[in-house]
């Protein structure tokens, strides 16, 4: 990405995770079977609670939580019907053969896939995805969010 994609990112102020999650949910009703989100951010900046929201906003089956020591879990389609949401993290995969391994363009044909610590690894799964920027005040637990769709030309 170069920094005139930057120009094009919008940006929301999120003072608790309450709102982290709202805003996932928000997210959530512009996605789609064959979306690919990336979620990046420091330890603690809220890439789960965001997820989390996305998850619900999608209403899909079961708890969304850090998928850190299974690297990636997969979410079925709600009652109401719906993409179903793959949630992986990225964080311990050792490189692209790793995430290859994961065979995650291929969920991304009926899944919204949803990558933490993906920034610099998952792009390549798709020729567009959403990244999704999270810092978070050390202060005041507030989280600045910066989000646009990337396509790769």
């Amino acid at each position: 990405m170069t920094s005139d994609d930057q120009a094009d990112f919008e940006q929301e102020i999120l003072p608790t995770v309450q709102d982290t999650e709202a805003f996932g949910r928000t997210l959530a009703a512009g996605l789609g079977a064959g979306d690919l989100v990336i979620l990046d951010g420091p330890l603690g900046a809220g890439k789960t609670a965001l997820a989390r929201g996305i998850g619900a906003g999608l209403g899909v089956q079961g708890r969304v939580t850090s998928p850190t020591f299974i690297i990636a879990r997969e979410h079925r389609p709600g009652p109401g019907g719906g993409p179903a949401m793959v949630h992986v993290d990225a964080y311990r995969l050792g490189g692209l053969e790793e995430l290859d391994a994961l065979d995650l363009d291929t969920d991304l044909t009926d899944s919204v896939v949803v990558v933490e610590w993906g920034e610099g690894v998952a792009e390549r799964l798709s020729g567009r995805h959403l990244l999704v920027r999270l810092r978070r005040d050390l202060d005041t637990d507030e989280r600045t969010v910066n989000y646009g769709w990337i396509t790769r030309g």
